[in-house]
Protein backbone atom coordinates (compact mmCIF):
# COMPACT_ATOMS: atom_id res chain seq x y z
CA UNK A 1 0.00 0.00 0.00
CA UNK A 2 2.64 2.51 0.50
CA UNK A 3 4.17 1.95 -2.67
CA UNK A 4 1.10 2.69 -3.95
CA UNK A 5 0.16 6.01 -2.58
CA UNK A 6 2.41 8.47 -4.20
CA UNK A 7 0.96 6.88 -7.72
CA UNK A 8 -2.62 7.28 -6.49
CA UNK A 9 -2.31 10.25 -5.32
CA UNK A 10 -0.84 11.93 -7.95
CA UNK A 11 -3.22 10.15 -10.01
CA UNK A 12 -5.62 12.30 -8.41
CA UNK A 13 -3.97 15.86 -8.74
CA UNK A 14 -3.82 14.72 -12.58
CA UNK A 15 -6.91 14.25 -13.33
CA UNK A 16 -8.56 17.12 -10.91
CA UNK A 17 -5.49 19.41 -13.30
CA UNK A 18 -7.54 18.56 -16.37
CA UNK A 19 -10.91 19.26 -15.45
CA UNK A 20 -9.54 22.21 -14.17
CA UNK A 21 -7.80 23.20 -17.89
CA UNK A 22 -11.48 22.24 -19.37
CA UNK A 23 -12.97 24.80 -17.36
CA UNK A 24 -15.33 22.82 -15.50
CA UNK A 25 -17.00 24.42 -12.38
CA UNK A 26 -14.52 23.13 -8.94
CA UNK A 27 -18.29 21.94 -7.87
CA UNK A 28 -19.49 19.21 -10.15
CA UNK A 29 -20.97 16.15 -10.44
CA UNK A 30 -18.48 13.88 -11.90
CA UNK A 31 -20.23 9.90 -12.95
CA UNK A 32 -19.40 6.98 -15.28
CA UNK A 33 -20.75 4.11 -16.48
CA UNK A 34 -20.75 2.20 -13.49
CA UNK A 35 -19.50 4.49 -10.82
CA UNK A 36 -21.89 6.02 -8.43
CA UNK A 37 -19.82 7.29 -5.92
CA UNK A 38 -19.59 4.30 -3.92
CA UNK A 39 -18.16 1.01 -3.90
CA UNK A 40 -21.21 -0.20 -5.08
CA UNK A 41 -21.22 -3.86 -3.45
CA UNK A 42 -24.92 -5.08 -3.19
CA UNK A 43 -26.06 -5.79 0.47
CA UNK A 44 -26.95 -9.24 -0.52
CA UNK A 45 -23.07 -10.36 -1.50
CA UNK A 46 -21.98 -8.31 1.56
CA UNK A 47 -24.15 -11.16 3.29
CA UNK A 48 -22.69 -14.07 1.72
CA UNK A 49 -19.67 -13.56 2.32
CA UNK A 50 -20.28 -12.23 6.11
CA UNK A 51 -21.59 -15.19 6.47
CA UNK A 52 -19.06 -16.96 4.59
CA UNK A 53 -16.67 -15.27 7.13
CA UNK A 54 -18.94 -15.77 10.23
CA UNK A 55 -18.56 -19.77 9.43
CA UNK A 56 -14.76 -20.01 8.86
CA UNK A 57 -14.30 -18.04 12.06
CA UNK A 58 -16.62 -20.75 13.64
CA UNK A 59 -14.33 -23.44 12.59
CA UNK A 60 -10.86 -21.90 13.35
CA UNK A 61 -12.44 -21.20 16.81
CA UNK A 62 -13.73 -25.23 17.96
CA UNK A 63 -10.21 -26.80 15.91
CA UNK A 64 -7.30 -24.10 17.35
CA UNK A 65 -7.84 -24.90 20.98
CA UNK A 66 -6.61 -28.79 19.94
CA UNK A 67 -3.70 -27.82 18.02
CA UNK A 68 -0.59 -27.49 20.58
CA UNK A 69 2.69 -26.08 20.22
CA UNK A 70 5.76 -29.16 20.67
CA UNK A 71 8.85 -28.15 21.56
CA UNK A 72 12.18 -31.03 21.51
CA UNK A 73 15.25 -31.21 22.89
CA UNK A 74 18.11 -33.79 22.09
CA UNK A 75 21.96 -33.95 22.43
CA UNK A 76 23.64 -34.33 19.42
CA UNK A 77 26.94 -34.58 18.18
CA UNK A 78 29.20 -32.22 15.77
CA UNK A 79 32.61 -31.69 14.95
CA UNK A 80 34.81 -28.82 16.80
CA UNK A 81 33.96 -26.07 19.25
CA UNK A 82 32.38 -22.84 17.49
CA UNK A 83 33.27 -19.89 17.98
CA UNK A 84 31.45 -17.11 20.93
CA UNK A 85 29.77 -15.22 17.91
CA UNK A 86 28.72 -18.37 15.66
CA UNK A 87 26.09 -18.70 18.17
CA UNK A 88 24.22 -15.44 17.48
CA UNK A 89 21.03 -17.09 15.62
CA UNK A 90 21.87 -14.66 13.01
CA UNK A 91 25.01 -16.76 11.58
CA UNK A 92 22.78 -19.84 12.21
CA UNK A 93 20.21 -18.48 9.86
CA UNK A 94 22.76 -17.99 7.24
CA UNK A 95 25.37 -20.65 7.67
CA UNK A 96 23.62 -23.42 9.91
CA UNK A 97 24.63 -24.77 12.66
CA UNK A 98 27.80 -26.47 11.45
CA UNK A 99 29.73 -23.35 9.93
CA UNK A 100 32.74 -22.29 12.39
CA UNK A 101 33.60 -25.23 14.29
CA UNK A 102 36.54 -26.59 14.67
CA UNK A 103 38.37 -29.07 17.34
CA UNK A 104 37.11 -32.21 18.39
CA UNK A 105 34.00 -33.44 18.22
CA UNK A 106 31.08 -32.14 21.52
CA UNK A 107 27.98 -32.74 22.17
CA UNK A 108 25.75 -29.91 22.48
CA UNK A 109 21.66 -29.31 23.15
CA UNK A 110 19.42 -28.82 19.89
CA UNK A 111 15.78 -27.68 19.77
CA UNK A 112 13.24 -28.32 17.92
CA UNK A 113 9.51 -27.02 16.85
CA UNK A 114 6.36 -28.37 15.43
CA UNK A 115 3.05 -28.50 16.13
CA UNK A 116 0.48 -31.44 17.27
CA UNK A 117 -2.54 -31.78 17.52
CA UNK A 118 -5.12 -33.66 20.74
CA UNK A 119 -7.06 -36.61 19.39
CA UNK A 120 -8.26 -37.78 23.23
CA UNK A 121 -9.32 -36.04 26.14
CA UNK A 122 -6.89 -38.35 27.75
CA UNK A 123 -4.01 -36.68 26.61
CA UNK A 124 -3.18 -38.62 23.61
CA UNK A 125 -1.90 -36.12 21.08
CA UNK A 126 -0.63 -36.81 17.04
CA UNK A 127 2.14 -35.49 15.75
CA UNK A 128 5.25 -36.24 13.03
CA UNK A 129 8.00 -38.61 13.97
CA UNK A 130 10.43 -36.21 13.01
CA UNK A 131 8.74 -33.44 15.04
CA UNK A 132 9.91 -35.92 18.36
CA UNK A 133 12.59 -38.09 17.10
CA UNK A 134 15.48 -38.45 19.35
CA UNK A 135 14.31 -35.91 21.65
CA UNK A 136 15.33 -36.39 25.54
CA UNK A 137 12.81 -33.24 26.72
CA UNK A 138 9.62 -33.12 25.32
CA UNK A 139 7.32 -29.92 25.63
CA UNK A 140 3.57 -28.86 24.99
CA UNK A 141 2.15 -25.95 24.99
CA UNK A 142 -1.44 -25.70 25.19
CA UNK A 143 -3.39 -22.52 23.10
CA UNK A 144 -4.29 -21.33 27.18
CA UNK A 145 -0.40 -21.17 27.51
CA UNK A 146 -0.67 -24.23 29.88
CA UNK A 147 2.94 -26.15 29.13
CA UNK A 148 3.87 -29.78 29.88
CA UNK A 149 5.83 -32.51 29.71
CA UNK A 150 4.72 -35.08 27.00
CA UNK A 151 5.95 -38.17 26.95
CA UNK A 152 6.59 -41.02 23.62
CA UNK A 153 3.93 -43.02 23.40
CA UNK A 154 5.41 -44.86 20.35
CA UNK A 155 6.66 -43.58 17.11
CA UNK A 156 6.15 -44.82 13.34
CA UNK A 157 9.12 -43.82 11.05
CA UNK A 158 7.80 -45.88 7.69
CA UNK A 159 4.89 -43.62 8.06
CA UNK A 160 6.26 -40.31 9.76
CA UNK A 161 3.57 -40.58 12.72
CA UNK A 162 4.00 -40.24 16.34
CA UNK A 163 1.65 -40.16 19.40
CA UNK A 164 2.66 -38.31 22.78
CA UNK A 165 0.88 -38.05 25.50
CA UNK A 166 0.51 -35.36 28.75
CA UNK A 167 -0.84 -35.99 31.93
CA UNK A 168 -4.02 -33.76 32.15
CA UNK A 169 -7.46 -34.18 31.26
CA UNK A 170 -10.61 -32.35 29.89
CA UNK A 171 -8.69 -31.29 26.47
CA UNK A 172 -9.94 -29.68 23.72
CA UNK A 173 -10.18 -32.24 21.02
CA UNK A 174 -10.80 -32.42 17.32
CA UNK A 175 -12.85 -34.83 15.63
CA UNK A 176 -11.53 -37.39 13.65
CA UNK A 177 -13.36 -37.16 9.99
CA UNK A 178 -13.38 -39.61 7.26
CA UNK A 179 -10.27 -39.29 5.10
CA UNK A 180 -11.57 -41.54 2.68
CA UNK A 181 -14.46 -39.42 1.26
CA UNK A 182 -11.87 -36.10 1.16
CA UNK A 183 -12.44 -35.17 -2.45
CA UNK A 184 -10.27 -32.90 -4.90
CA UNK A 185 -11.38 -29.27 -4.69
CA UNK A 186 -12.72 -29.19 -1.33
CA UNK A 187 -12.06 -26.46 1.30
CA UNK A 188 -9.63 -27.10 4.29
CA UNK A 189 -7.27 -24.98 6.78
CA UNK A 190 -4.14 -25.96 8.12
CA UNK A 191 -3.46 -25.03 11.71
CA UNK A 192 -0.24 -24.73 13.45
CA UNK A 193 3.16 -23.17 14.65
CA UNK A 194 5.08 -22.32 11.40
CA UNK A 195 8.26 -20.84 12.31
CA UNK A 196 7.38 -21.25 15.72
CA UNK A 197 4.53 -18.62 15.44
CA UNK A 198 1.97 -20.04 17.59
CA UNK A 199 -1.76 -20.91 16.34
CA UNK A 200 -1.36 -19.65 12.78
CA UNK A 201 -4.28 -20.80 10.33
CA UNK A 202 -4.19 -20.77 6.70
CA UNK A 203 -6.81 -21.47 4.70
CA UNK A 204 -6.94 -23.74 0.70
CA UNK A 205 -8.15 -26.61 -1.07
CA UNK A 206 -7.62 -30.18 -1.44
CA UNK A 207 -4.86 -30.43 -4.60
CA UNK A 208 -5.20 -34.12 -4.95
CA UNK A 209 -5.57 -37.33 -2.75
CA UNK A 210 -3.52 -40.30 -2.83
CA UNK A 211 -0.10 -39.21 -3.47
CA UNK A 212 2.52 -41.27 -3.19
CA UNK A 213 6.58 -41.33 -4.45
CA UNK A 214 7.19 -38.23 -2.59
CA UNK A 215 10.17 -39.45 -0.91
CA UNK A 216 9.53 -38.07 3.10
CA UNK A 217 7.96 -41.64 4.00
CA UNK A 218 8.14 -45.24 3.27
CA UNK A 219 4.18 -45.82 3.00
CA UNK A 220 2.80 -42.45 1.70
CA UNK A 221 -0.96 -41.41 0.43
CA UNK A 222 -1.01 -37.77 0.80
CA UNK A 223 -3.19 -35.71 0.88
CA UNK A 224 -2.14 -32.34 -1.68
CA UNK A 225 -2.92 -29.10 -0.42
CA UNK A 226 -2.40 -25.26 -1.46
CA UNK A 227 -3.25 -24.53 1.74
CA UNK A 228 -0.15 -22.71 3.16
CA UNK A 229 2.04 -24.90 5.35
CA UNK A 230 5.40 -23.37 6.48
CA UNK A 231 8.64 -25.12 8.14
CA UNK A 232 6.82 -25.89 12.27
CA UNK A 233 3.67 -26.63 10.38
CA UNK A 234 4.60 -30.05 11.16
CA UNK A 235 2.59 -32.16 13.05
CA UNK A 236 -0.05 -29.95 12.63
CA UNK A 237 -4.39 -29.68 11.46
CA UNK A 238 -5.61 -30.15 8.40
CA UNK A 239 -9.53 -29.82 8.66
CA UNK A 240 -12.45 -30.12 6.56
CA UNK A 241 -15.13 -27.47 6.80
CA UNK A 242 -17.15 -29.36 9.35
CA UNK A 243 -13.94 -28.77 12.06
CA UNK A 244 -12.92 -32.39 11.55
CA UNK A 245 -9.26 -33.66 11.20
CA UNK A 246 -8.75 -34.72 7.82
CA UNK A 247 -4.74 -35.01 7.77
CA UNK A 248 -1.51 -34.23 9.83
CA UNK A 249 0.52 -32.11 7.91
CA UNK A 250 3.88 -33.49 7.19
CA UNK A 251 6.06 -31.97 4.28
CA UNK A 252 6.03 -28.84 1.55
CA UNK A 253 7.75 -29.30 -1.41
CA UNK A 254 10.17 -26.85 -1.93
CA UNK A 255 13.41 -25.14 -3.48
CA UNK A 256 13.13 -22.69 -1.04
CA UNK A 257 12.48 -24.40 2.23
CA UNK A 258 9.47 -22.10 2.22
CA UNK A 259 5.85 -22.43 1.14
CA UNK A 260 5.45 -22.87 -2.86
CA UNK A 261 1.76 -23.62 -3.12
CA UNK A 262 2.50 -27.80 -2.52
CA UNK A 263 1.90 -29.23 0.89
CA UNK A 264 1.61 -32.52 2.09
CA UNK A 265 -0.86 -34.05 4.82
CA UNK A 266 -1.13 -37.38 5.91
CA UNK A 267 -4.46 -38.74 5.66
CA UNK A 268 -6.91 -39.05 9.08
CA UNK A 269 -7.80 -43.01 8.58
CA UNK A 270 -3.88 -43.72 8.13
CA UNK A 271 -3.19 -41.75 11.38
CA UNK A 272 -5.97 -43.46 13.46
CA UNK A 273 -4.80 -46.43 12.54
CA UNK A 274 -1.31 -46.04 13.17
CA UNK A 275 -1.73 -43.94 16.58
CA UNK A 276 -4.52 -47.34 17.96
CA UNK A 277 -1.94 -49.57 16.77
CA UNK A 278 1.18 -47.39 18.80
CA UNK A 279 -1.55 -47.32 21.72
CA UNK A 280 -2.45 -50.91 21.94
CA UNK A 281 0.93 -52.48 20.90
CA UNK A 282 3.08 -50.31 21.41
CA UNK A 283 4.22 -50.67 17.61
CA UNK A 284 2.60 -50.64 14.42
CA UNK A 285 1.17 -54.10 13.22
CA UNK A 286 0.86 -54.08 9.20
CA UNK A 287 -0.06 -56.84 6.85
CA UNK A 288 2.30 -58.65 4.68
CA UNK A 289 1.35 -60.57 1.72
CA UNK A 290 4.97 -61.66 0.79
CA UNK A 291 5.36 -61.19 -2.68
CA UNK A 292 7.51 -58.46 -4.85
CA UNK A 293 5.77 -56.63 -6.81
CA UNK A 294 7.00 -53.93 -9.69
CA UNK A 295 4.51 -51.49 -11.76
CA UNK A 296 3.15 -52.59 -14.97
CA UNK A 297 4.63 -50.38 -18.00
CA UNK A 298 3.56 -50.61 -21.74
CA UNK A 299 6.66 -52.86 -21.81
CA UNK A 300 5.83 -55.34 -19.61
CA UNK A 301 2.44 -55.66 -20.43
CA UNK A 302 3.30 -56.32 -23.98
CA UNK A 303 6.26 -58.91 -23.17
CA UNK A 304 3.87 -60.73 -20.68
CA UNK A 305 1.37 -60.02 -23.42
CA UNK A 306 -1.06 -58.18 -21.42
CA UNK A 307 -4.28 -56.00 -22.57
CA UNK A 308 -4.73 -54.56 -19.22
CA UNK A 309 -2.67 -51.71 -17.93
CA UNK A 310 -3.67 -51.32 -14.73
CA UNK A 311 -2.31 -53.51 -11.84
CA UNK A 312 0.98 -54.83 -10.89
CA UNK A 313 3.18 -57.27 -11.89
CA UNK A 314 4.34 -60.08 -8.84
CA UNK A 315 8.19 -60.00 -10.04
CA UNK A 316 9.16 -63.21 -7.12
CA UNK A 317 7.05 -64.94 -4.63
CA UNK A 318 8.38 -65.40 -0.56
CA UNK A 319 8.91 -68.91 -0.08
CA UNK A 320 6.24 -70.28 2.75
CA UNK A 321 4.26 -66.41 2.63
CA UNK A 322 1.26 -65.81 2.24
CA UNK A 323 1.01 -65.52 -1.26
CA UNK A 324 2.71 -68.83 -1.93
CA UNK A 325 0.53 -70.66 0.25
CA UNK A 326 -2.49 -69.24 -1.79
CA UNK A 327 -1.10 -70.21 -4.79
CA UNK A 328 0.22 -66.55 -6.26
CA UNK A 329 2.63 -67.28 -9.06
CA UNK A 330 5.76 -65.06 -10.20
CA UNK A 331 4.31 -63.48 -13.19
CA UNK A 332 0.81 -62.81 -11.77
CA UNK A 333 -0.94 -58.94 -12.74
CA UNK A 334 -2.77 -58.60 -9.19
CA UNK A 335 -5.86 -56.37 -10.02
CA UNK A 336 -7.82 -56.53 -7.29
CA UNK A 337 -7.37 -56.90 -3.57
CA UNK A 338 -10.18 -57.06 -1.08
CA UNK A 339 -12.86 -56.16 -3.74
CA UNK A 340 -11.01 -53.06 -4.31
CA UNK A 341 -9.51 -52.10 -7.56
CA UNK A 342 -5.12 -52.44 -7.81
CA UNK A 343 -3.99 -49.05 -9.88
CA UNK A 344 -0.33 -49.27 -8.47
CA UNK A 345 2.10 -51.06 -6.69
CA UNK A 346 1.74 -48.15 -4.13
CA UNK A 347 -1.91 -48.70 -4.00
CA UNK A 348 -1.54 -52.28 -3.13
CA UNK A 349 1.37 -51.56 -0.78
CA UNK A 350 -1.00 -49.57 1.43
CA UNK A 351 -3.92 -52.04 1.31
CA UNK A 352 -2.32 -54.77 2.30
CA UNK A 353 -0.50 -53.08 5.11
CA UNK A 354 -3.36 -51.66 6.18
CA UNK A 355 -5.08 -55.47 6.74
CA UNK A 356 -5.21 -57.12 10.03
CA UNK A 357 -2.65 -59.93 10.11
CA UNK A 358 -4.84 -62.88 10.01
CA UNK A 359 -7.57 -62.10 8.08
CA UNK A 360 -8.90 -63.91 4.86
CA UNK A 361 -8.59 -61.61 1.74
CA UNK A 362 -9.50 -62.24 -1.72
CA UNK A 363 -7.08 -61.29 -4.68
CA UNK A 364 -8.19 -61.21 -7.99
CA UNK A 365 -4.85 -62.15 -10.50
CA UNK A 366 -4.89 -62.45 -14.17
CA UNK A 367 -2.51 -65.93 -15.67
CA UNK A 368 -1.98 -66.11 -18.76
CA UNK A 369 -4.56 -63.75 -19.47
CA UNK A 370 -7.06 -65.17 -17.65
CA UNK A 371 -8.53 -63.91 -14.29
CA UNK A 372 -7.94 -66.30 -11.11
CA UNK A 373 -9.19 -65.61 -7.35
CA UNK A 374 -7.52 -66.79 -4.62
CA UNK A 375 -7.96 -66.36 -0.99
CA UNK A 376 -5.29 -65.15 1.01
CA UNK A 377 -4.44 -65.39 4.63
CA UNK A 378 -2.20 -62.39 5.45
CA UNK A 379 0.43 -62.35 8.03
CA UNK A 380 2.23 -60.06 10.07
CA UNK A 381 5.05 -58.03 8.07
CA UNK A 382 8.45 -58.99 9.09
CA UNK A 383 10.07 -56.51 11.50
CA UNK A 384 12.85 -56.41 8.42
CA UNK A 385 10.68 -56.74 5.30
CA UNK A 386 12.43 -53.78 3.80
CA UNK A 387 16.06 -53.68 2.28
CA UNK A 388 18.21 -52.20 4.64
CA UNK A 389 21.96 -52.28 4.85
CA UNK A 390 23.54 -54.42 7.63
CA UNK A 391 25.20 -53.60 10.89
CA UNK A 392 29.42 -53.06 10.19
CA UNK A 393 31.34 -51.57 13.01
CA UNK A 394 32.90 -48.74 11.18
CA UNK A 395 31.86 -44.94 10.90
CA UNK A 396 29.12 -46.15 8.36
CA UNK A 397 27.72 -48.00 11.13
CA UNK A 398 23.71 -47.00 11.52
CA UNK A 399 23.11 -45.63 8.36
CA UNK A 400 20.64 -47.28 6.27
CA UNK A 401 20.68 -48.02 2.62
CA UNK A 402 18.66 -49.31 -0.15
CA UNK A 403 18.78 -49.62 -3.50
CA UNK A 404 18.00 -46.31 -6.32
CA UNK A 405 14.46 -47.57 -7.92
CA UNK A 406 12.75 -45.97 -10.22
CA UNK A 407 9.96 -44.18 -8.27
CA UNK A 408 12.77 -43.02 -5.77
CA UNK A 409 14.74 -41.84 -8.92
CA UNK A 410 12.03 -39.52 -9.60
CA UNK A 411 10.97 -38.02 -6.81
CA UNK A 412 14.31 -37.60 -5.20
CA UNK A 413 14.93 -35.70 -9.05
CA UNK A 414 18.29 -38.21 -9.24
CA UNK A 415 19.50 -38.06 -12.63
CA UNK A 416 20.30 -41.28 -14.63
CA UNK A 417 24.17 -40.73 -14.47
CA UNK A 418 24.09 -41.22 -10.55
CA UNK A 419 24.30 -44.78 -9.80
CA UNK A 420 25.01 -45.63 -6.06
CA UNK A 421 22.38 -46.70 -3.32
CA UNK A 422 20.02 -43.96 -1.15
CA UNK A 423 20.54 -43.52 2.29
CA UNK A 424 16.99 -44.00 3.86
CA UNK A 425 17.93 -43.51 7.49
CA UNK A 426 20.37 -42.31 10.08
CA UNK A 427 20.53 -43.36 13.70
CA UNK A 428 21.00 -40.63 15.97
CA UNK A 429 24.13 -42.54 17.34
CA UNK A 430 25.66 -43.05 13.94
CA UNK A 431 29.44 -41.77 13.60
CA UNK A 432 27.47 -40.35 10.44
CA UNK A 433 24.84 -38.48 12.32
CA UNK A 434 24.74 -34.82 10.90
CA UNK A 435 27.55 -35.48 8.60
CA UNK A 436 25.41 -37.96 6.05
CA UNK A 437 21.25 -37.21 5.84
CA UNK A 438 18.53 -39.01 4.49
CA UNK A 439 18.55 -39.02 0.52
CA UNK A 440 22.30 -38.72 0.04
CA UNK A 441 23.33 -40.73 -2.54
CA UNK A 442 25.99 -42.93 -2.25
CA UNK A 443 27.95 -43.37 -5.17
CA UNK A 444 31.75 -44.50 -3.88
CA UNK A 445 33.09 -45.75 -0.75
CA UNK A 446 37.07 -45.34 -0.42
CA UNK A 447 37.41 -44.55 -4.27
CA UNK A 448 35.18 -47.62 -5.22
CA UNK A 449 32.37 -47.69 -7.09
CA UNK A 450 28.78 -48.12 -5.27
CA UNK A 451 26.07 -49.56 -7.72
CA UNK A 452 23.71 -51.71 -5.56
CA UNK A 453 23.30 -52.71 -1.59
CA UNK A 454 25.34 -55.97 -2.46
CA UNK A 455 28.41 -53.78 -3.78
CA UNK A 456 27.75 -50.99 -0.46
CA UNK A 457 27.93 -54.26 2.14
CA UNK A 458 31.15 -55.85 0.17
CA UNK A 459 32.93 -52.58 0.67
CA UNK A 460 31.99 -51.88 3.82
CA UNK A 461 32.62 -55.12 5.08
CA UNK A 462 36.61 -54.11 4.70
CA UNK A 463 36.75 -51.77 6.77
CA UNK A 464 37.86 -51.22 10.37
CA UNK A 465 36.43 -49.63 13.11
CA UNK A 466 39.47 -46.89 13.58
CA UNK A 467 39.93 -46.88 9.70
CA UNK A 468 38.53 -43.13 7.64
CA UNK A 469 36.09 -43.61 4.94
CA UNK A 470 36.15 -41.55 1.82
CA UNK A 471 32.32 -41.06 0.54
CA UNK A 472 31.33 -39.60 -2.78
CA UNK A 473 28.09 -38.61 -2.87
CA UNK A 474 25.45 -36.77 -4.49
CA UNK A 475 23.18 -34.24 -2.82
CA UNK A 476 20.70 -31.87 -4.02
CA UNK A 477 21.27 -31.22 -7.32
CA UNK A 478 25.44 -32.06 -6.77
CA UNK A 479 28.33 -34.32 -5.93
CA UNK A 480 31.09 -34.09 -3.08
CA UNK A 481 33.38 -36.19 -1.46
CA UNK A 482 32.89 -36.15 2.22
CA UNK A 483 35.02 -37.88 4.63
CA UNK A 484 34.51 -39.83 8.41
CA UNK A 485 37.37 -39.23 9.86
CA UNK A 486 39.41 -41.92 12.09
CA UNK A 487 39.20 -41.50 15.69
Amino acid sequence: MLRRKPFVVAGVFTLIGVIVGLGVSSHFNFQTKGYTGERGVSQEAIDILSKTNEAVSEVVAAVKPAVVNVSSTKTVKRGGVPAPFFNDPFFKRFFGDEFGSFGDQRGYKQSGLGSGVIVDRAGYILTNNHVIRGAEEIKVTLSDKREFKGRVIGADRKTDLAVIKIDTDDLPVIKLGDSDILKTGEMVLAVGNPFGLNQTVTSGMVSATGRANVGVADYEDFIQTDAPINPGNSGGALVNIRGELVGINTAIFSTTGGYQGIGFAIPSNMAKAVMESLIKKGKVVRGWLGVTIQQLTPELAKQFNLEDKAGVLVGDVVESGPAEKAGIERGDLIVEFGGKEVTDATNLRNMVAGTAPNSEVDVKVLRNKKPKTVRVKISEMPSEEQILSKTFDNHLKGVNIQDVTPSLRKSLNIPGRIIGVVITDVDDESPAAGILTRSDVIMEINRNRIADVKEYEQTLSGIKPDESILLLIFRKGSSLYITLPAR
